[in-house]
């Protein structure tokens, strides 16, 4: 008999979020699925790792980890610790279904995105799955695991490990389109109060966000309520600006 795929599931969201429970329901037919996922909520941890203090992993129900760290923390530990969590390497990995969407600029805040890259960092294929919170759960996930597990099917046709992230717009079905990233633009608010012995705080993150027109790009095929598959890359090298780095750097030898 076959052996089915390992997939390594987590989030951003928390271990007991029903977007993971979801997918997790959706892999669970085709493929062998544990959960390495945050115990609390790391929302916009982007690729934090936790290096000063101790960390904590619980075995909540069978295959179902929880970590009290970030979702690259989880990643990091489910693979780094042996038959502790996983009985063998993965063959993919799939963070989400995260509640809200991870468009554009959002892709370096994401603490969702951020999992899916730390399985990547170490040759394992990824997906990072999120959603508008007026997107069908059920429906998001079933076609958030279509994609992760034909991913699968697809390894070789990518130059390097393979990265994608998806995002589903309202409602409960779509039409999927390969995207790039396009450019989501917040409001940098910060908004100071003051607290009940006078003592100052503050709050940061703009909300509704804008989106600058861009055909091709993720957020365009948001707009048109459309599945956007955008294929990340771990080389943010950029090469047009090659040569005027050279010039900057022999000017300094001068």
């Amino acid at each position: 008999m076959k052996q089915k795929p390992l997939v390594l599931l987590s989030n951003d969201d928390g271990f007991a979020s029903p977007g993971l429970r979801a997918v997790r329901e959706a892999l669970l037919p085709s493929a062998d699925v544990v959960v390495c996922a945050p115990a609390t909520n790391q929302s916009a941890t982007s690729h934090a790792l936790t290096l000063h203090r101790p960390l904590r992993l619980v075995e909540v129900e069978p295959g179902i980890f929880s970590l009290d760290g970030t979702p690259a923390d989880c990643v990091y530990v489910a693979l780094g610790s042996g038959a502790r969590v996983l009985q063998r390497a993965p063959d993919l990995c799939v963070s989400g279904l995260n509640h809200g969407l991870n468009l554009g600029v959002d892709t370096f805040y994401s603490g969702t995105v951020a999992a899916a890259r730390e399985a990547v960092v170490r040759d394992i294929p990824a997906v990072a799955l999120s959603g508008d919170v007026k997107a069908n759960i059920a429906s998001a996930a079933a076609l958030g695991a279509r994609i992760a597990l034909d991913l699968l099917q697809h390894v070789q046709s990518f130059r390097s490990t393979p990265l994608l992230n998806v995002n589903f717009p309202p409602g409960d079905t779509w039409r999927v389109e390969p995207t790039r990233l396009g450019k989501r633009v917040y409001a940098a608010e910060v908004d100071f109060r003051k607290d009940q012995r006078g003592g100052e705080y503050l709050w940061i993150g703009g909300a509704h966000p804008l989106h600058v027109e861009a055909k091709g790009s993720d957020t365009d095929a948001y707009d048109r309520g459309v599945v956007g598959v955008t294929p990340l890359s771990l080389d943010q090298s950029d090469a047009d600006g090659l040569g005027p780095a050279r010039s900057l750097v022999e000017a300094l030898g001068r």
